[in-house]
């Protein structure tokens, strides 16, 4: 058994994990597993909006197919889509790179391109974390997909400790070891010209948390699909609708699409949070998601080491100079455009 914190991030704690060390998680987890040599990491959302009527979207795929092609561009991406509380489509991309250097040699000019003058006729956004190794962690369910940011990992672990139970996110954060990570400030928005910038707050959280059923059988899905997702989708409004009274600012529940364009079996909800503390809050206490931790539990007992559906996530707890969000023509409860309305 690992700990989800590697070795050359562990330091001498001063804020204990909330379990012992003989402590046996229930079932496998794994996490991602950068080289020694990664120090910080870069998470870029590109989005486009657009009314969802429109009978043809926008051409952001390629628009941002033109973008990573470019020198330094991104490791790896993927595409997602969904419908937000006003209406509008937004095709959100998201790019990750494991080397600051080239990202910064690739963002301003890519920025001009997006938000810039170029961007008339739908709404655009860029929203940048930038977080120092010790700021982020990862969770699989299984081995052999990673998703988002663990496709430009070395690999992944062993089974993992610091998993399934309350407080395991936290402790699967390197930075947890000393720091309390507690949220400072409030967000502000600055304008330039047509643009919109919102300043975060310090230690800022954002969690992506997707699902995968493709290699589900025709018995499964419809299980999964019928007692699962309502209960996941009923939640992810709650946060997208009413998250703001409980420090959740923003939330997008997102199918992702392949290559071809096409909706695939997958899945995940991407939300901007007060701090981590909030996120916990939400995830141990609150009705949506006690509903959606015991609908996911009921599914996967039925089931057992059989279940095929895929279940990760990546949680970062942002410092303030880690973060960038820009908005050109985006409406008010965009992103973090909601924090500042």
């Amino acid at each position: 058994m690992e700990s989800a914190i590697p070795s050359h991030l562990t330091t001498t704690r001063c804020r204990h994990r909330r379990v012992d060390d003989d402590y046996k998680p229930p079932y496998p987890s794994f996490v991602a597993r950068h080289g020694a040599g990664v120090s910080r990491v870069v998470m870029a959302y590109f989005g486009v909006q657009y009314r969802a009527e429109t009978a043809a979207a926008p051409p952001s795929t390629s628009d941002f197919m033109t973008l990573v092609s470019r020198a330094d561009g991104p490791s790896h991406w993927d595409l997602a889509h969904h419908v937000d509380q006003a209406g509008c489509a937004n095709d959100v991309f998201v790019a990750y790179w494991d080397d600051v250097l080239r990202f910064d040699s690739w963002f301003e000019p890519a920025r001009l391109a997006w938000t810039g003058s170029g961007a008339e006729g739908s709404g655009r956004f860029i929203e940048v974390l930038r977080p120092a190794i010790e700021r982020y962690e990862t969770l699989f369910s299984s081995l052999g997909r990673p998703e988002g940011i663990a496709v430009i990992a070395e690999g992944m672990s062993g089974e993992v400790l610091e998993h399934a139970y309350w407080g395991g996110m936290r402790d699967r954060i390197p930075l947890s070891q000393t720091n309390e990570m507690r949220s400072l400030g409030k967000p502000t928005l600055l304008q330039d010209g047509p643009r919109l910038r919102v300043i975060a707050q310090d230690n800022l959280c954002m969690i992506r948390s997707g699902q995968d059923w493709s290699d589900t059988d025709a018995a499964e899905r419809r299980m999964y699909l019928d007692d699962v997702e309502p209960v996941l989708r009923e939640g992810m409004d709650f946060l997208r609708d009413q998250g703001i009274s409980i420090g959740c600012y923003a939330n997008r529940y997102m199918r992702l699409r392949g290559t071809d364009g096409v909706l695939t079996e997958k899945s995940y909800g991407q939300s901007w949070w007060q701090s981590l503390s909030a996120l916990e809050r939400w995830a141990e206490s609150h009705p949506t998601h006690v509903r959606i931790f015991g609908a996911a539990m009921k599914y996967l007992s039925s089931l057992g080491p059989a279940a095929k559906l895929r279940l990760y996530h990546e949680v970062t707890v942002a410092a303030a100079d880690e973060q960038f969000f820009e908005y050109v023509g985006c409406h008010a409860k965009t992103g973090m455009l909601a924090a500042v309305s």
